[in-house]
């Protein structure tokens, strides 16, 4: 399992082979690459999901909003609202 960041194709970026979208991720514009995924095409307004700088799987809009929630609720930390990392977050 990795961690996957969703974001929303804005468009293609010209030369780089083909190989590099850009992508709105939270409001950020980012350049991504795609070439993990050479079977499929991207074009603005598909939804995907982004490790490490690369496209890993291509999702719809429920699937960005659920990799979404999971990364918001791994930055809550625990119920007491210590950081879940601390030695006082487990007893």
């Amino acid at each position: 399992m990795c961690l996957g960041i969703p974001g929303q194709v804005v468009g293609m970026v010209d030369g780089y082979g083909d190989q590099l979208a850009l992508v709105n991720v939270v409001g950020e514009n980012r350049k991504v690459n795609i070439g993990m995924l050479p079977e499929e095409t991207f074009s603005a307004g598909d939804w995907v999901i982004i490790h490490m700088g690369f496209v890993v799987e291509k999702t719809d809009r429920a699937g960005a909003e659920a990799a979404m929630a999971g990364l918001e609720m791994m930055g809550r930390g625990s119920a007491t609202g210590e950081d879940p990392g601390s030695p006082q977050a487990f007893p």
